[in-house]
């Protein structure tokens, strides 16, 4: 086992060096507890997690790798890894010395997908789950790196462990004291073609899985290659092949070793079966700790440190789906719980640290927001833009965004507002798909004003209720009239021409509005009311349903008519 932290740049150095990362200059123990793999990208603004290690794809020449470096210092970041080789610089060494990041070098042939894959598994090791990290004969649990490295401490020989597809699951240290293929398999994370080939041809495969001891390999030759000899174990749970363990031998194994070597197999399937077994449970893990950290308890800050959002300013993210019609309900649960797993995917993309869970008919995000409040809430706009932009067209696929969180107990409130903005969006009050809760502010308050209206069983009163009795008797638009005049500030022309009729006939209309609503037009206060109520009468009774906003009820009532006032604008 690493005697390194878990997620410190030392561990990496150790689990994936020299065959995938050298240390350029720098000190990986001054670097701490890495938070997380960012993607440098010169062409866009750059959010990475605190403490990072940023690969520079595409960075070269000394004069941008220092500037890189300058910038990250900024951004908090751990280290830079760059494609190697990197010349000896002073000026590099100077610049490390100087922003305390430290630069890494990616061998020549590594993918640098491959190189994200593997950092990501390797740092999210109980990133979620108990306070306290469990373990399995005395590894931390589902951590193949460290079960690796110690089983080439008990073989004196490398390791890999792979799985029926002779993928690289994960790899000790002391590649370098293998041979080529197997430098190859680490590199690409697959063992090359042409030596899976040569293995099924021998019948390696066929014997591995129906033995319960080591197999051994005598060393393939291709292209006048000569390979290392190999022993493989498989892996299994029960009658199940879950993958197997292979070493690059120097020297024959010993009787002991051996014996080793099938015990080791038993603990790679306690760790690969934890690790399969983790990812549903790690999903209702998440969901049970989303679910805490929105109530803002007293549990909440135990909830966001085993999500790692504790002391960073967090806003809630809400989407909601609405049904179509006639849509089977089954379906439509099916689609939302497919489209929470896009959003958790897309928001850890951007920021590594969200979180997301599907609460009834809502899927929630917690996204880190590191600035201000305003830039913040354009980020995360944004963010959720590019969202709906790559999932297509799909009809009712709105998302709320709450206010922003500095402190656990304020992430009640910024899921109450995601939930108040989501509601406005279902409404249709508001043209867009995303929203923020300041962008639709008014329209919540509107939305809820009315449902106090519809709680107190209010009818409508006063001069707007007169009109309302006046048109239902008389056939006339005096509400019409009135809501054309408002909209328009007083300006007879273009009100008359949004309700298509000629500027005198509209002059008289608006002189009839104030004889038989009783209505002094030069008063701010009754211009104000008339306006308030004219928005209630327009709210659409089914328009606001879905999610966790619900459908609301209508508008007050009429006094003179009974019905409701939604349906008479």
């Amino acid at each position: 086992m690493s005697a390194h932290p878990d997620r410190g740049l030392s561990r990496v150095l150790e689990d994936f060096g020299p065959t995938l990362l050298d240390l350029v200059h720098g000190d990986p123990r001054a670097a701490g507890e890495i938070g997380g793999v960012g993607i440098h990208d010169p062409h866009d603004e750059q959010h990475y997690p605190r403490h990072a290690v940023v690969l520079g794809v595409g960075v070269h020449g000394a004069g941008e790798i220092a500037r890189l470096l300058r910038n990250l210092a900024a951004h908090g970041a751990a280290a830079l890894v760059v494609r190697g080789p990197v010349g000896d610089s002073e000026e590099l060494a100077s610049v490390v010395a100087e922003t305390g990041v430290a630069l890494l070098a990616l061998t020549r042939g590594a993918s640098w997908a491959q190189l994200a894959a593997m950092l990501r598994t390797l740092l999210s090791e109980g990133d979620i789950g108990e306070a306290s990290g469990q373990t399995l004969g005395g590894v931390p649990s589902g951590d193949l790196f460290a079960l690796a490295n110690a089983i080439a401490t008990l073989m004196d020989a490398p390791i890999t462990i792979e799985d029926r597809r002779s993928r690289i699951l994960a790899f000790s240290g002391r590649q370098d004291e293998a041979d080529a293929p197997r430098v190859a398999s680490i590199l690409a994370r697959q063992v090359p073609e042409r030596y899976v080939r040569i293995h099924e041809e021998h019948g390696v495969f066929r014997e591995l899985y129906r033995s319960e001891g080591p197999v051994h390999i005598p060393p393939p030759t291709v292209d006048g290659e000569v390979a290392l000899p190999r022993v493989a174990i498989a892996v299994r749970a029960g009658d199940e092949i879950l993958g197997s363990v292979w070493a690059a031998l120097r020297k024959p194994l010993t009787p002991e070793r051996e014996r080793a070597f099938q015990e080791a197999a038993k603990l790679v399937a306690l760790h690969m079966l934890r690790f399969r077994a983790g990812t549903d449970a790690e999903h209702r893990l998440r969901a049970d700790l989303v679910t805490t950290a929105l109530e803002g308890g007293v549990g909440a800050v135990e909830a966001l440190g085993r999500l790692g959002l504790v002391n960073q300013p967090t806003l809630v993210v809400a989407m909601g789906l609405q049904a179509d019609e006639g849509e089977d309900h089954a379906h439509l649960t099916a689609e939302r719980q497919r489209l929470a797993s896009a959003l958790a995917v897309h928001l850890t993309a951007v920021q590594p640290r969200s979180a997301v869970a599907l609460l009834g008919d809502v899927a929630y995000g917690l996204f880190p927001v590191p600035g201000d409040s305003a830039h913040a809430r354009e980020r995360a706009l944004q963010v959720a833009s590019n969202f709906l932009q790559r999932t297509g067209d799909r009809a009712g696929l709105v998302i709320g965004i709450g206010s922003v969180a500095d402190e656990p107990s304020a992430l009640a409130r910024s899921r109450a507002n995601a939930d108040r903005a989501l509601r406005v969006l279902f409404s249709g009050r508001a043209a867009q798909r995303v929203a923020s809760i300041a962008d639709v502010y008014v329209d919540a308050l509107l939305i809820e004003l009315r449902d106090l209206a519809v709680a107190n069983r209010d009818e409508l009163s006063g001069p707007l209720a007169r009109l309302v009795a006046y048109d239902a008797k008389h056939n006339a638009h005096l509400v019409e009239t009135l809501r054309a005049w408002l909209d328009a500030f007083g300006d007879v022309i273009t009100a008359s021409a949004s309700v298509f009729v000629h500027p005198n006939t509209f002059r008289y209309r608006i002189r009839r509005v104030a004889e038989v609503g009783e209505f002094d037009l030069r008063d701010p206060s009754a211009r104000f009311a008339a306006m308030v109520q004219l928005r209630l009468m327009g709210m659409d009774d089914g328009g606001d349903g879905g999610g966790d906003g619900g459908g609301g009820g209508g508008g007050a009532r009429s006094a003179d008519t009974g019905s409701t006032a939604a349906s008479s604008g």
